[in-house]
């Protein structure tokens, strides 16, 4: 997971050497059911489409995406594996309940994920009043189904249905760089990845 993270992220900043730990998420069974349920529904959705879309129709269109969030605690630090209750942990609050509609909503469309560590890391704000906040990363699988592409007019977009995912800048060879997923449902985080502070 280092090696993803690190390969993708930006050269230039000489970010490499900022990740601190890597965790591997062990999600409770009801958090992978919720995730397979939604991907069965996104299935059948697309199977009712008169425009059949292979990859939906397979797997619900899954991917693997980055999300860039902060951590307060000292998850993972001398095998420590417990998850704190502080509401500023935005790692652990996402781990033990999920994402939410409304904290992970990015200018209210969705929650935005990216196809790139160092473009996730970037979206990560900090403000100077919270000195025990540090930059983490959510290494997650989505079910990306439907994407409408590209995010140039929401109202336009929010007119239509049908579409799970809506994309936000689309980079070469088509390659979706950023992700907004209209429901948290269709997240199921799997590794993080502490920055050092």
């Amino acid at each position: 997971m280092e090696i993803i993270c690190r390969t993708s992220w930006l050269k230039s900043e000489n970010q490499c050497g900022r990740i601190e730990r890597v965790l591997k998420v062990h999600n409770m069974q009801k958090t992978l059911a919720r995730f397979e349920e939604y991907r069965e529904m996104v299935k059948i959705k697309a199977s009712k489409l008169q425009k059949k879309h292979p990859r939906c129709l397979a797997d619900g269109n899954e991917l693997l995406r980055f999300y860039g969030t902060t951590v307060a605690c000292s998850l993972g630090l001398n095998g420590s594996s417990s998850l704190c209750l502080s509401e500023k942990c935005c790692v652990c609050r996402i781990i033990r309940n999920g994402f939410s509609a409304k904290k992970e909503l990015k200018g209210g469309i969705g929650v935005f994920t990216t196809s790139t560590s160092g473009r996730a890391f970037e979206s990560i704000e900090i403000f100077d009043d919270e000195p025990s906040l540090r930059k983490a990363l959510i290494v997650c699988r989505v079910i990306a189904g439907r994407v409408h592409r590209p995010l140039e007019n929401i109202q336009e977009m929010a007119a239509q249905t049908g579409f799970d995912s809506l994309a936000g800048k689309v980079g070469l060879y088509s390659n979706i760089e950023e992700l907004y997923l209209l429901n948290p449902r269709a997240l199921l985080p799997c590794f993080v990845v502490i920055c050092k502070p």
